[in-house]
């Protein structure tokens, strides 16, 4: 018996995930969610886990945005557990595109202090997305315990989120401005600065923190 043309270019673009040229790959992913269909999740979500190219990444989560979230959130959930740092991060990456807030609950604290940099960074702008209204301040207290950690794009990603929350994460960032740790105080510090003045830069906002801290202030005028 002949597949239709329609599932055979299915198939064959199934087939197009595992190639080892990731133009291929690509095409494959585009294809699949041209032509979304529930049958294709697993395969979508599993080959994210090992996918080693950023663009190919990419279209793979558009391929999963174009599935209903019935289909996509659960099975996108349950590989939060994994062991594998990747499958971590890119679930979490998903999920923060697709948005839908039923997803919130397994944005547990273990995800938010990852010791894998990039699932900690998925899990901050995953939870900026799902937070549900009131649970903010609390979602501010934990991404405050990461203050000063990894580098620059990991500290600017953290200050990101911070201020994404809005004013409830004042207080929280304030407090954290007298933090022992000067590499915390002055990340805090830097936070606030990029929150009142965004044009100014991070890169700015840093350096200003760092002169702040070596005077012993918190920075805060009045």
């Amino acid at each position: 018996m002949t597949m239709p043309k329609t599932a055979t270019d299915t198939m064959r673009a199934l087939q197009g995930l595992e190639d080892g040229s990731p133009s291929v790959r690509l095409r494959a992913a585009l294809a699949v969610g041209t032509g979304p269909d529930p049958l294709f999740v697993d395969r979508l979500i599993g080959r994210c886990a090992i996918e080693p190219d950023f663009s190919v990444r990419e279209m793979l989560t558009w391929a999963l945005m174009r599935h209903s979230p019935s289909a996509t959130v659960p099975k996108l959930v349950d590989e939060l557990g994994s062991e594998h740092a990747q499958a971590r991060s890119q679930a979490l990456h998903t999920l923060s595109k697709i948005g839908d807030g039923r997803a919130w609950p397994a944005i547990t604290r273990a995800l938010l202090t990852d010791a894998d940099d990039e699932v900690a960074r998925s899990a901050w702008r995953a939870a900026v997305v799902l937070v549900p209204e009131g649970r903010e301040a609390e979602l501010a207290g934990v991404l405050a315990t990461q203050l000063g950690r990894g580098g620059r794009e990991m500290r600017l990603s953290l200050s990101r989120a911070l201020i994404a929350l809005g004013e409830v994460a004042e207080p929280t960032l304030r407090a954290a401005t007298t933090d022992p740790d000067p590499r915390r105080r002055q990340h805090a510090i830097a936070t606030e600065r990029l929150w009142r003045d965004p044009d100014a830069g991070f890169d700015f906002a840093i350096e200003e923190a760092k002169r702040i801290v070596a005077l012993g202030t918190n920075g805060q005028e009045g």
